[in-house]
């Protein structure tokens, strides 16, 4: 089970040294390449073939990619609704955080309130999953989801999943989204570091999640099984196929 876009993404790319690696792998990790290597053998693609399609900084793709994937399929999945699928929207357009919108002109108003408050709670998710609701055209949506994309995962990029979502369960007016990600990641471990937590995020998605798991089988260390066996055992780590699922059972 992988996303339908995982090979447009999941290839290898060539390093200044001219060596090949997998572009979903830390290329200063021997763990990491040995497993992103599985999950392409796993996948199908050829190996050390770097293909001029697949990109080598494959983080803004994966978001538009997932944008576009969940367009088509939740209104398939789920016509009654009128969903509102987007990239980088801000939260202050649905209706939990129409709030903030006023509170920033307030903040610019004041040099005060601008030094204490600063703006970064006017989060702008990677990707935005919203329903209409009430009989105006012009009701603010309701934002049902909010997908994080990390390619990979990284210490930096787990804060910033962690102090964005925060932001959202702190501010927000009403019921909470569905705070999500989506990663490539192929190390259980680092996986671990944002799927484990305090409540920030709900699931983490992966787009190759059974290779994934036959790449951490075959050549995986017994840190990196007990990981995944105890992230898809609580549910923390899951399909990208579910997250469709997911959103229309709410």
């Amino acid at each position: 089970m992988s996303a339908p876009f995982a090979t447009q993404l999941l290839g290898w790319k060539k390093l200044d040294s001219g060596q090949a690696v997998p572009n979903s792998a830390d290329s200063s990790s021997v763990p990491s390449k040995a497993l992103a290597r599985k999950i392409l053998d796993c996948l199908g693609v050829a190996p050390e073939v770097v293909l001029p399609d697949t990109p080598g900084n494959p983080g803004p793709k994966l978001e538009t990619l997932v944008r576009d994937d969940l367009s088509g399929v939740l209104l398939k999945a789920d016509p009654s609704r009128t969903w509102h699928v987007d990239h980088q929207k801000v939260i202050s357009n649905f209706s939990q955080y129409t709030h903030l919108g006023k509170l920033k002109q307030a903040v610019l108003r004041n040099p005060v309130l601008s030094a204490d408050l600063g703006l970064d709670y006017l989060i702008k998710p990677d990707v935005t999953v919203g329903i209409a609701h009430g009989a105006s055209p012009d009701t603010d949506p309701f934002l049902h989801a909010a997908v994080s994309c990390k390619w990979t995962i990284r210490s930096d990029r787990v804060q910033n999943i962690r102090h964005e979502f925060l932001q959202m369960i702190r501010h927000r007016r009403g019921r909470l989204p569905h705070l999500v990600t989506v990663t490539a990641e192929p190390m259980p471990s680092r996986i671990a570091a944002i799927a484990r937590g305090t409540g920030e995020v709900d699931a983490v998605y992966h787009i190759a999640f059974d290779a994934l798991q036959e790449a951490v089988a075959a050549v995986g260390s017994r840190q990196q099984k007990n990981d995944l066996a105890e992230m898809v055992g609580q549910g923390r780590l899951r399909p990208y196929e579910e997250l469709a699922t997911t959103l229309v059972s709410w």
